[in-house]
């Protein structure tokens, strides 16, 4: 038996196995875009961009460095051609690389064709925090809340993660105005009348008045 193995030993040969390269997605291709790396976070693993959105990134980039005449226009034109996903993320890759003056303009489209969650309000305002100077940062983060009262005259209050990660980062960012008229805006929107409170999202606001010495309306907010 052993030797008749040794003679026919065809049966050993392994089976060619089939090919496992898969096809190209040729609608999309990894990040390449320019900026100032050396103050750029890490790229998100596995993170995509369409071509769509590195073009508009590009076209962006160009339009803000050469500054034509009709640059609103031009802007406007490149952004309302792209899908909510590929807005989304081309403002995302912009925060990423720093340009906060371009990706404002981003965010202004999605959010009057789209509308915008807390959650995104917040990512927006951490980026700034991060890469813009105090006192400009600052007056960006005040007119995003301005906006945001503007726009809806009350805030979602239901959306505890999101009112907590938008509280957490206006309080990063040293802003006392914003952070007492989110206050106003929770209460306007009948935040532990209408809408249960959550423990955590008012321990988060409490903590962020008396950081900023508002000592009367972090006890009001705890007797409310």
């Amino acid at each position: 038996m052993a030797l008749s193995l040794f003679q026919n030993p065809t049966f050993l040969k392994l089976k060619p196995q089939p090919s496992t390269a898969t096809t190209p997605r040729w609608g999309y291709v990894r990040v390449r875009c320019g900026g100032p790396r050396s103050h750029r976070t890490p790229l998100v693993k596995g993170r995509i961009l369409s071509i769509e959105a590195i073009q508009a990134i590009q076209t962006l980039k160009r339009l803000h460095r050469t500054n034509p005449p009709n640059l609103s226009s031009l802007v406007s034109n490149t952004l309302t051609r792209l899908i909510k996903s590929d807005l989304l993320a081309t403002l995302r890759e912009l925060l990423r690389q720093q340009h906060c003056t371009i990706a404002l303009r981003v965010f202004s489209t999605l959010r009057s064709e789209y509308g915008a969650d807390l959650s995104l309000y917040a990512e927006i305002i951490s980026a700034l925090a991060a890469a813009a100077a105090a006192a400009e940062m600052t007056d960006h983060v005040d007119r995003l809340i301005l906006d945001l009262e503007a726009e809806n005259e009350e805030i979602k209050c239901d959306d505890h993660k999101g009112l907590a990660s938008l509280i957490k980062a206006v309080v990063a960012a040293r802003s006392r105005e914003s952070t007492v008229r989110i206050y106003g805006l929770m209460k306007k929107s009948g935040y532990g009348s209408v809408t249960e409170p959550d423990e955590y999202v008012v321990k988060v606001l409490v903590n962020g008045l008396k950081s900023f010495g508002e000592e009367a309306l972090a006890k009001e907010l705890q007797h409310e």
